[in-house]
């Protein structure tokens, strides 16, 4: 819960990402050696804090050269990492103690994060799997099963993205306003798949990750503060309070998904909605028209404001997926359009579009496909090869709750 914390901290005082990483987790191996054995620290993001510069300050020592950073650290280390006893004791920092970081610069330290691992020295891909690991928390396996790639593609590309990153020297710090521009959109779209798996998760026994999407919102709230003039940085706060608000009736008592059609709408955040809205508002008044997160905030506006799914105007949803299609066209939007088409017009006329999907085989190893698909064939009438769809599904599915749900939709065929 606190590494990107820790992780921005260590990293703003060493300027070395790379080294900041590292000295956490030996400060995280050295906890779980102490605190069973001398107990739990009064602050335990302190201790780990005050260990992990200790771990840079012997970093620094065995490098040539580091004199000078060595005896900076050493001399800021004061009372706050002070050992005392023999080896292995150590002393609780004061009330008082130098705790790396001033709470009020939390934000900066994770935004320096961000900005540092969506550096244009970075290709694409490594951009967003470091910081998902970094500052979204994520784990390899879940960052490849988000982008379908191989486990070891993901961990040589965090690998390579940090050697890069140390060899270029990056300077950890929010880039001045002229150098903003090109990151955004690195950022932006990190910010977005940290909430993509917040609020579906793709693997394990929970449906969602609400803490992880949360801290994806706040994330964004601070991008809008930083960025007040970029509409697509008030899109995409649209876009995740205005489906965030609807959280809570996502789950049923145990933990099962409650799909859109069940979900008890008065349990809806009226407050998140609001503030969807007026963040949409935003968007569309610094005047440059919507992109991409804009549109499908608008989508996901046009279900807020619904009171059922069958009122709601899926007419104006299948035009806005039109023109998100145009802006961003993929496979997932267009799967999206088809969902959308069927409700609008029925299921016979939006089989073609995912027939079409299957055809060109572009979402091989996705279980959404099957999963649509198999939908249109059940409300089509035809049971078996909607059965047959949505067991395949099942099985692609890496989320215990989600593949529940798709196994009972294919029993009940």
């Amino acid at each position: 819960m606190e590494s990107s914390r820790i992780v921005g901290a260590l990293a703003r005082y060493t300027n070395d990402f790379a080294l900041a990483e590292d000295v956490a987790s030996e400060a995280l191996a050295e906890a779980l050696v102490s605190w069973p054995r001398d107990g739990i620290p009064r602050d335990p993001t302190a201790w780990l804090l005050a260990t992990g510069r200790r771990r840079a300050i012997d970093a620094f020592r065995r490098r040539s050269g580091r004199d000078e950073r060595y005896a900076v650290l050493a001399r800021d280390l004061g009372d706050g990492g002070a050992v005392t006893g023999g080896p292995g004791t150590q002393r609780e920092p004061g009330p008082d103690a130098d705790l790396l970081w001033d709470p009020d610069r939390i934000d900066d330290d994770r935004l320096a994060l961000l900005f540092v691992a969506c550096h244009p020295v970075l290709s694409k891909e490594a951009r967003v799997a470091l910081t998902l690991r970094v500052v979204g928390g994520l784990t390899s396996e879940e960052i490849a099963r988000a982008f379908l790639v191989p486990v070891p593609t993901v961990q040589a590309r965090i690998t390579r993205a940090k050697k890069t990153l140390a060899a270029a020297r990056v300077p950890f710090e929010v880039p001045a306003a002229a150098d903003r521009t090109a990151r955004l959109a690195s950022v932006l779209n990190v910010v977005y798949l940290i909430f993509s798996e917040g609020s579906s998760a793709s693997a394990g026994e929970d449906w969602m990750r609400p803490d992880l999407a949360y801290e994806a919102v706040r994330l964004a709230r601070v991008l809008t503060r930083l960025v007040p003039d970029e509409p697509e940085a008030h899109g995409l706060l649209a876009l995740l309070e205005l489906t965030a608000a609807r959280f809570a009736a996502r789950t049923g008592p145990d933990g099962e998904p409650v799909l859109l059609e069940d979900q008890d709408r008065r349990r809806w955040d009226t407050s998140a909605i609001r503030r969807g809205r007026e963040a949409l508002s935003r968007a569309v008044a610094v005047g440059r028209g919507l992109g991409p997160y804009g549109l499908q905030a608008a989508i996901a506006e046009q279900h807020d404001v619904a009171p059922s799914v069958a009122a709601t105007d899926w007419e104006r949803i299948v035009l806005l997926y039109e023109a998100l299609g145009r802006v961003a066209p993929s496979p997932v939007v267009e799967l999206n359009r088809a969902v959308a088409v069927s409700m609008a017009a029925g299921p016979a006329a939006a089989l073609p579009i995912v027939d079409e999907l299957v055809a060109t085989d572009v979402l091989r190893g996705s279980y959404l496909l099957p999963s649509v698909r198999g939908e249109l064939l059940a409300r089509l009438g035809r049971a078996a090869e909607a059965r047959a769809e949505l067991e395949l599904a099942a099985r692609l599915c890496g989320n215990v709750r989600e593949r529940g749900v798709l196994e009972r939709k294919a029993a009940a065929l």
